[in-house]
């Protein structure tokens, strides 16, 4: 057999043992940056905000309010006459966007944040049947999905960085 490397590199038949250096993870992880509650809580509710806005520009949120009316009412056949002004559905949307974003932030632990997420999500879709009982059109999906996203933005947002929350409460993962 010819080596076509370097003699240093090459093994003869008498080396029987080559030694190979370990190589160990590194045992502590990158350190998470500080968070904040205040900038990020008004960065990721104006983001859900404009989220909803655009999916209205493009007609989503027409087609989707539709769909929730449909399942609301009796077998799609009624035709809801009311219908909510809609500043009243935006400026539910917003509360709710900034609001959402700012209580995840400021609340210590994951589970905590979850379940107060999944609350404000299940809470906005609960408006559905309860508009539909006041014979109003139930046109949620502005504000659903801007709480949706909000919460999914302060989870990713507080799951990488060092909260206040969690430090003051000594609560960790």
């Amino acid at each position: 057999m010819i080596c076509q490397m370097p003699p240093s590199h090459c093994l003869s038949p008498a080396q029987s043992s080559i030694t190979i250096p370990t190589v160990t993870p590194n045992k502590s992880p990158k350190p998470r940056p500080p968070g904040h509650v205040l900038v990020p809580a008004a960065a990721i509710g104006g983001l859900s905000l404009v989220l909803a806005t655009g999916l209205e520009t493009l007609g989503f949120l027409k087609h989707l309010n539709a769909e929730i009316a449909a399942q609301f009412s009796r077998d799609g056949q009624e035709k809801f006459l009311n219908h909510l002004p809609d500043w009243s559905v935006w400026l539910a949307a917003a509360a709710f966007s900034f609001a959402l974003a700012a209580a995840i932030l400021a609340t210590p632990g994951h589970v905590r944040r979850a379940i107060l997420w999944i609350t404000a999500v299940v809470l906005t879709g609960a408006w559905a049947p309860v508009l539909s009982l006041a014979a109003h059109s139930p046109d949620i999906a502005a504000p659903w999905i801007a709480t949706l996203w909000s919460g999914v933005c302060a989870m990713v947002y507080a799951a990488n960085h060092r909260m206040t929350a969690d430090e003051k409460t000594h609560y960790r993962r």
